[in-house]
């Protein structure tokens, strides 16, 4: 049951992310090359019908950024808007399926660094992203994530291009808007002010601003302010339906798989995040949350919407602003719904760099030096995959940077497999040295090397207890190099064996009585 507290949170984080996710719609659709009702549509259901479905309390659904080129590319080789609608709709339908097939819990085997890396990237993504809008440059379109720019330039370059189009309006906007956002959260004033949180704050103070400026050399121009569709005649026109049609197209579905791959992938990423953000530490069912994702989908191409998924930059500035359960996904769908069609005007009168500076702390408060001073302090297992992961979201995209931390974190668990296979302990007494070699609970053919190694070091003339009394599995490799050191390294060296465990649980090809030049005793 929900309580007042709880609802006046959820409004309140609601209306911060209807202002961040308005421009992200808007901007998404702009680079999916489709009309901006597009991106509207599946903001809405995003936060409605997946906000009511998932139990995920704190993320957020609209379009993501990480489709854009699939988008782009799906339309172009369909040759049609209204069949790659059909394709959305097709893979909504495999997500459905995928989430009944309990497809999500493969989220749980992603390593906790690479998740924190992914936020820390996308923060430091956002940051610098913002940085051109925050002057009043905005030839990228809002919600851009990759490295590589449609415009050409490069996420570094667009920066150093955006200082030769400053709009001193839009940097004192941008400053404003982020000393009133700094204020209001350090002093909470939003507990004292009810309902008023500092993102509204400022973009009221940013479109006051605005309209002073008009006339003198701040002027803010018309190309910095949001782009919404002003009639019901502009907002009917954009909306599409399927071409049913197309449904025996090979090219469509083809489409329609890459979707549902790429978007439940994304999804299942960000609300493992998003349960890392969440403060309370809930857990969020990645299967129902696919099956809300596919419903959600299938709603959306059916209207004329882009796929979705869950997206880390809502879902952050749901957390920021104290969302507290899932009510707030909703009242920020609600809220693009109504809005749209009853205020766009005054919508339109929104600078993008009042919108930026709620961005730019959003991206510092994922992208925290305390997080990186903190898995420093974790070893370099945890660090360098973390490392990895940030410079692949950032030098690359989402997706291709989780895979490269994927990889590095795959290694150092080898490796630390490798490292851990048995425990070698050197003793030396009166009667001789004893080396004991106590083996792991499973040890595979990657230790192979490792304890051939250690086999082959041992000196001549010493007592070698193989301990396997606690190994549940030792691979047929390693068994071999075991009996070959029995049968000829030691007796070579005049080495005394002695085996634990390793006859009662595990065979050796040989005899004991084919061991005649050396001293071997079997102890339980």
């Amino acid at each position: 049951m929900l309580s007042t507290r709880d609802i006046k949170s959820d409004a309140i984080s609601g209306l911060v992310v209807f202002l961040v996710a308005l421009p992200l719609c808007l901007g998404i659709a702009l680079g999916s090359k489709v009309d901006p009702i597009s991106g509207i549509i599946s903001g809405i259901i995003g936060g409605i019908v997946i906000g009511f479905i998932s139990n995920s309390n704190v993320s957020v659904s609209g379009p993501a950024a990480g489709l854009i080129a699939i988008v782009v590319t799906s339309i172009e080789t369909l040759g049609s808007f209204q069949i790659f609608l059909l394709a959305v709709v097709l893979a909504g339908v495999i997500q459905l399926i995928l989430g009944y097939l309990k497809s999500g819990s493969l989220a749980n085997f992603i390593p906790n660094s690479v998740i924190e890396g992914m936020l820390a990237g996308i923060g430091i993504t956002i940051f610098l992203k913002q940085l051109p809008h925050a002057v009043g440059y905005d030839k990228d379109f809002e919600g851009d994530e990759t490295f590589m720019q449609p415009d050409g330039e490069t996420t570094f370059s667009e920066i150093f291009k955006a200082l030769d189009y400053v709009s001193l309006g839009a940097i004192l906007v941008c400053i404003v808007s982020v000393v009133l956002l700094l204020v209001w959260d350090k002093y909470k004033l939003q507990n004292k002010v009810k309902f008023l949180p500092g993102a509204l704050v400022a973009v009221i103070v940013s479109i006051v601003l605005s309209s002073l400026f008009t006339g003198t050399s701040f002027e803010i121009n018309q190309e910095h302010l949001v782009k919404l569709p002003t009639s019901i005649e502009e907002i009917t026109k954009g909306l599409s339906s399927p071409d049913f049609s197309a449904f025996l197209n090979l090219k469509m579905w083809t489409v329609a798989f890459t979707i549902a791959i790429v978007a439940s992938i994304e999804t299942l990423l960000c609300v493992e995040a998003a349960d890392k953000l969440d403060p309370q530490k809930r857990y969020t069912n990645p299967n129902l949350e696919l099956k809300a994702q596919g419903i959600g989908n299938i709603l959306s191409g059916l209207i004329g919407g882009l796929p979705m998924t869950s997206v880390v930059v809502r879902t952050s500035a749901n957390v920021n602003a104290g969302a507290k359960t899932k009510l707030s996904a909703i009242i920020h769908g609600l809220l693009l719904l109504i809005c749209v069609v009853t205020i766009p005007t005054i919508l339109n009168l929104i600078p993008y760099a009042t919108l930026a500076a709620v961005l730019l702390l959003i991206g510092y408060k994922l992208a925290s030096p305390k997080l990186f001073k903190k898995f420093y302090s974790y070893g370099w297992n945890q660090f360098l995959p973390f490392i990895i992961t940030v410079v692949g979201v950032v030098g690359i995209d989402l997706l291709k940077g989780v895979l490269l931390g994927l990889g590095s974190s795959i290694i150092f668990i080898l490796r630390e497999n490798l490292r851990k296979a048995y425990i070698y302990n050197n003793e030396k007494l009166e009667d001789g040295t004893i080396i004991k070699l106590h083996l792991a609970q499973e040890v595979s053919f990657l230790n192979k090397a490792s304890i051939k190694e250690s086999l082959m070091n041992i000196p001549e003339n010493t007592t070698v207890i193989v301990d396997a009394k606690e190994t549940e599995h030792i691979d047929l490799d390693v068994l071999e190099i075991i009996e070959d050191f029995i049968k000829i390294q030691s007796v070579d060296k005049n080495i005394t064996v002695i085996l634990k465990g390793i006859d009662e649980n595990f065979k050796l090809k040989s005899n004991q009585k084919e061991y005649n030049n050396f001293t071997i005793k079997h102890k339980k």
